[in-house]
């Protein structure tokens, strides 16, 4: 069985049709490395283009916002026939914004592009939409977790990948890099992908997109100039007035129509709201820990902290990081097969946790930046390939696009959140006249990061209910699981996805 309907393959051609997954995986991780190209860059880019550190942040800023923007429009375009059209248009901007970073003059249009660039953060959904409807029922959610987990290990390759770019060449070149990535990705979308998908066309909605596109922008602006402005300025407090205003109006008018850009009420399942919750407060201690541990390793020994590593060094400490989560999406089949799903994100998130405390305490040498990132990696992995898996599960799939499209909103805004909250912190314990913090403000943002892992765990493992009881595999689905795990790199909520094989909650 080619675990591809008849729609994806109209013609019978076998590799087309064996070909569409490791294309999509592509597509996920390639832009994921693109949307990365900018952290360990800021510092080159301040200097090139004559601007302050601060300023220099918009180059992360842009791509962020506008990823957060095109999210919730691209997840709703993806739930009707034209996914393919979406994901041609979205890699084609993102090739353009690479290559306009590539050529800039200014630093202006090297913003504009790493703008253009951030709307490839909206692609996950997509490619999950796509698999939802080209897949057969028993290879949907390995495809969802493979792309879930696929997208966290290219955000993953994207700092070593800037940071040799950085070592050796000027930044430009990491973006000529990405155009031609993206380029290539491209290509292989108009080969393999069908142009046709199920799905029926609706009324996209303008007012929604206007009314969190202002409360998105808002928040935005607030983040990254806050500390800048004061976080009690009459400005940071009128704007993040105004957003919250914003988020009320659009709740409230997705509430009433019939065909809304998010349909937050799917929020009323639990399985949804686990997702949710679990992604932005994840989303939130990462950012509270992988920009914290490449600055650590990268602060010169005579400060009386850090171990004034190269920014290549710096970069490759996310290597362990990748290799954690592919690690951990290869044993989610025997962990599913032996402890079920509803403990998948507690444990990432316990395992995410101790990463981030171990790092607190133990910081003598540097091999514990690559235990600790490997760590966190493993974490990493658990946690996303399961969040997608439960929204997959608990929505129809003319709405899993919408659905994802809400998911990654929060996770986009939990990034910026907690990005924002460290920056706070480590300005706090800087001295005047200093140009590094004391160590006291990056343990400060570890232990946060720990405490916002553990209080995922808990939500996690309580926010399901009994919705989320084991169920008891049947010898069937547990050979599927065997069988397909060294191919699909993931098994995710096969119980209710393979026709024949059924599954009822323990104890029935």
């Amino acid at each position: 069985m080619s675990g591809i309907t008849s729609s994806a393959d109209p013609q019978g051609v076998p590799w087309r049709s064996r070909a569409v997954l490791p294309v999509l995986v592509a597509v996920s991780g390639l832009v994921a490395v693109v949307t990365s190209l900018g952290a360990p860059l800021i510092p080159s880019i301040a200097r090139s283009d004559g601007v302050s550190l601060s300023t220099g942040e918009w180059v992360l800023t842009a791509a962020l916002m506008s990823g957060a923007l095109a999210t919730p429009a691209m997840g709703r375009l993806a739930d009707g026939p034209r996914k393919r059209r979406v994901i041609v248009l979205a890699l084609t901007v993102v090739c353009a914004g690479c290559v306009l970073s590539a050529v800039s003059t200014g630093f202006a249009m090297l913003v504009v592009g790493r703008g253009l660039q951030g709307v490839g953060l909206g692609l996950l959904p997509v490619t999950m939409a796509i698999a939802r409807s080209e897949f057969s029922p028993q290879k949907t959610g390995r495809a969802v977790a493979t792309l879930s987990v696929s997208a966290a290990i290219g955000a993953g390759l994207g700092y070593p990948i800037t940071s040799l770019v950085a070592q050796f060449y000027d930044y430009r070149a990491a973006f000529w890099f990405g155009a031609i990535t993206v380029a290539a990705a491209l290509v292989l979308v108009i080969l393999v992908v069908p142009w046709q998908s199920e799905g029926r066309s609706r009324k996209f909605d303008y007012l929604g997109m206007a009314t969190l596109g202002s409360a998105v922008v808002g928040v935005s602006v607030v983040l990254s100039e806050g500390g800048e402005w004061g976080w009690t300025s009459v400005r940071s407090l009128g704007l993040m007035a105004f957003s919250l205003i914003m988020v009320g109006l659009w709740a409230a008018y997705e509430l009433r129509i019939t065909d809304p850009l998010i349909d937050i009420r799917q929020v009323r399942n639990r399985s949804v709201l686990t997702a949710d919750t679990s992604g932005f407060l994840i989303a939130m201690a990462m950012y509270l820990f992988l920009p914290i541990i490449i600055e650590f390793v990268q602060i010169p020994v005579a400060s009386g902290y850090g171990f004034g590593a190269s920014i290549l060094t710096s970069g490759l400490v996310f290597v362990p990081l990748s290799f954690g989560s592919f690690f951990a999406s290869r044993c989610l089949i025997a962990y599913t097969n032996r402890f079920g799903v509803r403990s998948m994100i507690p444990f990432g998130s316990v395992v995410f946790a101790l990463s981030t405390l171990f790092f607190a305490l133990e910081h003598r040498a540097l091999w514990e930046a690559f235990v600790a990132s490997g760590m966190a990696g493993i974490g990493i992995g658990f946690t996303f390939a399961a969040m997608p898996g439960f929204i997959v599960q608990a929505v129809p799939p003319s709405e899993t696009g919408s659905a994802m499209g809400l998911y990654q909103v929060l996770r986009s805004i939990g990034l910026s959140l907690g990005s924002a909250l460290a920056a706070a912190v480590l300005v706090s314990s800087t001295r005047s006249g200093q140009i590094y913090p004391t160590y006291e403000g990056f343990r400060v943002t570890l232990i946060l990061a720990t405490v916002l892992c553990a209080s995922t765990a808990l939500l996690s493992f309580v926010l399901p209910g009994s919705s989320a009881a084991r169920p008891a595999m049947s010898t069937g689905l547990r050979d599927l699981m065997r069988e397909e795990a060294e191919v699909e790199g993931a098994g995710l909520m096969l119980a209710d996805e393979r026709p024949g094989i059924e599954s009822k909650p323990a104890g029935q």
